[in-house]
């Protein structure tokens, strides 16, 4: 059994929901960005989305396109990410670890490598957000050529043939976006429709779906869970806070400037956030 499906059951029988917050590796530095997801996991995340410094983030938002620039300008690479990612696995064994990627790495590196590179530093799942579910079948298939789980977009309003094709080809999870546009907690999140799309979701059998894009406060995670989603993740949101405590000014590197404070609030975010996912029916 994956990581992902270990996760879900337990949680399930619980009687809870998971919390996924999601953070920039190599943001700012790849030093720093480690320091920053070891506090979130140990402070009860029970899974994380980590992303790839890339130069045209075209999903992302203001909030998350700040931390694609300050971990480029910090000298960012995919080597340092894979690097980074061997430490997370040998540090958590048991967390299951999902990435959002773009396209063109893929491509650059080679489907094939890109896939079996990130596998081999202890990759779960793995979502490209440029890539629409119509294109899915290469991806998909050297995904799990290397033991990797696509994880494909359930978008706002889906039609049922998109559904079909995204339940078909994912593993581990779908991702349910919330509303139209890209990420960021600016537009607040909306569970609206979100039954009708974990249901048409189940017709097809895919995976287990769980919230993204402006999920920011506890009441988002409690009404994603209670509309039928497995968990939520938070990016823009957890990203803000972060951004609080960075010193940076384009194109120098940053600098965390008080890691007292950057702790504590993250460490309180994430509490928050994931008490939100209990006391749930099991």
């Amino acid at each position: 059994m994956s990581r992902f499906a270990s996760l879900f059951q337990r949680l399930e029988e619980r009687g809870e929901g998971a919390f996924v917050p999601f953070l920039m590796l190599s943001d700012p530095s790849p030093e720093d960005a480690l320091e920053i997801i070891t506090t979130v996991v140990d402070a009860g995340a029970d899974a994380l989305e980590l992303g790839v410094p890339f130069s045209d983030p075209v999903a992302d938002g203001p909030s998350i396109q700040l931390s694609h620039v300050r971990a480029l300008d910090g000298g960012a690479t995919v080597d340092k990410a894979l690097e980074q990612l061997r430490v997370l696995r040998e540090r958590y064994p048991d967390l299951p670890i999902g990435l959002l990627n773009y396209a063109n790495m893929a491509y650059v590196r080679g489907l094939d490598r890109f896939y079996a590179e990130f596998a081999a530093a202890g990759v779960d799942a793995i979502l490209l957000p440029d890539v629409p579910v119509r294109e899915a079948a290469p991806f998909s298939a050297a995904a799990e050529a290397n033991g990797i789980e696509p994880v494909y977009i359930a978008p706002h309003k889906a039609a049922e043939a998109t559904l079909k094709a995204v339940a078909e080809h994912s593993r581990g999870y779908i991702y349910a976006v919330s509303r139209d546009g890209v990420t960021g907690s600016e537009k607040q999140a909306t569970v609206d429709g979100l039954r009708e799309v974990v249901d048409g979701i189940r017709t097809f059998g895919g995976p287990p779906v769980m919230l993204g894009f402006g999920i920011s406060t506890p009441k988002h995670v409690s009404d994603a869970i209670a509309a039928g989603a497995v968990g939520a993740i938070t990016g823009s949101a957890i990203n803000n806070i972060v951004s609080k405590y960075i010193e940076y000014t384009h194109p120098n590197p940053g600098r965390v400037t008080d890691w007292d404070g950057l702790k504590a609030e993250l460490t309180a975010y994430v509490q928050e956030m994931k008490a939100a996912t209990r006391n749930q029916e099991a």
